[in-house]
């Protein structure tokens, strides 16, 4: 990225709208600071805003004065982009770039945020054309940093995708829980019933009990082992395993935590996630 930093005008740094202030890499403001700077919080439709105005209050405080949401699966607000990138070049020195009629931005951002999807976004957007970035569901679709696409022809504008970088240190076990909830860690290498257990959390804090109907559980629980119990006893997600006893082996049937942790993300995290914000515990109270 800092190999590119000479032909960039400006750089989208790419967000997830649920944990707009969680789990952000300091590292692309320190070294991409020189350049004009745009935070694009994304995914704003699984999101719930209804403290919009305070989450970019908080920001700004953080120096972060170019703040736009959106959400590139149905270009909503993504209009907004371009004119906000050339207000911002403008009122910039172009080093070494004065004299180009093209404009080249950088975009990056964490695993899973929606950068590619943004790209391919603005170019239904400006050009009327398909895909030219690879996405996906899940972390690291894109590996390299790759060559410039363009994305709008006036003004003429080419966008640079970049992999997902996290910061070199999660600064807390919560951030790290939040940053896997929304995808941008591989599951598994956090651990599917850790992750249930905190979804488990967030739903019941938030007074979000659709799960219990789901499962047709007796009550809402704090306690993950529990609920997963019945998840798999519902799904018949069991198993036998042998245990050794004084008088020989016995068959036991056992719930299959893993595949019942993986049925409850599968079936929440998305749909009543929706319906909340993260980061809500961050936001200021006025």
């Amino acid at each position: 990225m800092q190999s590119s930093l000479k032909s960039v005008d400006c750089v989208i740094e790419v967000h997830d709208a649920r944990i707009p202030f969680s789990g952000r890499n300091p590292l692309f403001q320190e070294l991409l600071g020189l350049k004009p700077h745009l935070l694009v919080l994304n995914k704003m439709d699984l999101a719930d805003l209804t403290e919009q105005q305070k989450i970019v209050q908080r920001l700004e405080e953080k120096g972060l004065n170019n703040v736009l949401f959106t959400n590139c699966v149905k270009d909503e607000n993504v209009k907004q982009i371009v004119p906000k990138v050339m207000e911002l070049i403008r009122c910039s020195y172009r080093y070494h770039r004065a004299e180009n009629p093209e404009y080249c931005i950088m975009v990056v951002g964490v695993p899973n945020v929606g950068k590619s999807s943004l790209i391919n976004s603005l170019r239904r957007q400006h050009l009327r054309t398909g895909k030219a970035a690879r996405v996906g569901g899940e972390p690291g679709i894109t590996r390299a940093v790759t060559s410039r696409i363009q994305v709008c022809e006036r003004p003429l504008m080419f966008l640079l995708d970049t992999p997902g970088v996290l910061a070199p240190r999660i600064e807390s076990v919560e951030t790290g829980l939040k940053l896997a909830l929304c995808g941008t860690v591989l599951d598994h290498l956090v651990g599917e019933e850790t992750m249930a257990d905190y979804l488990l959390y967030t739903l019941n804090r938030h007074g979000l009990f659709g799960y219990v109907q789901h499962y047709a559980l007796a009550n809402a629980c704090d306690q993950i082992e529990w609920v997963l119990k019945n998840v798999a006893i519902k799904l018949r997600k069991t198993r036998k395993v042998k245990v050794l006893t004084g008088t020989g082996n016995v068959n036991v049937i056992q719930p299959d935590y893993a595949m019942a942790a993986r049925d409850f993300l599968r079936t929440f995290r998305s749909g009543l996630l929706g319906q909340v914000m993260l980061d809500r515990d961050i936001i200021p109270a006025c």
